[in-house]
């Protein structure tokens, strides 16, 4: 395991800060939807909640794609989604 100041460090693979913390703020939220989907009982509960989730992770593949291809209107676009 890297520390953090060698993590800063890291040029390959550069993705700008706010990327970052949008990501992991969307792989937490997943998590969480996902802890409370295993714990729900009531089936339709269950649905809205695998909904959430499926949004969010349309949302981090989206914005994987728009990285990979450098593409400033896309990232534009998911920017304002998620938001």
């Amino acid at each position: 395991m890297i520390t953090f100041k060698e993590y800063k460090i890291i040029s390959e693979g550069r993705y700008p800060t706010w990327l970052k913390f949008v990501s992991g703020g969307l792989v937490l939220k997943v998590r969480n939807l996902s802890s409370q989907i295993q714990q729900e009982n009531n089936p339709k509960r269950q649905n809205d909640l695998i909904s959430q989730q499926l949004t969010l992770i349309s949302y981090i593949t989206g914005l994987s794609i728009g990285v990979a291809s450098k593409n400033p209107q896309i990232m534009n676009r998911f920017k304002k989604g998620i938001n």
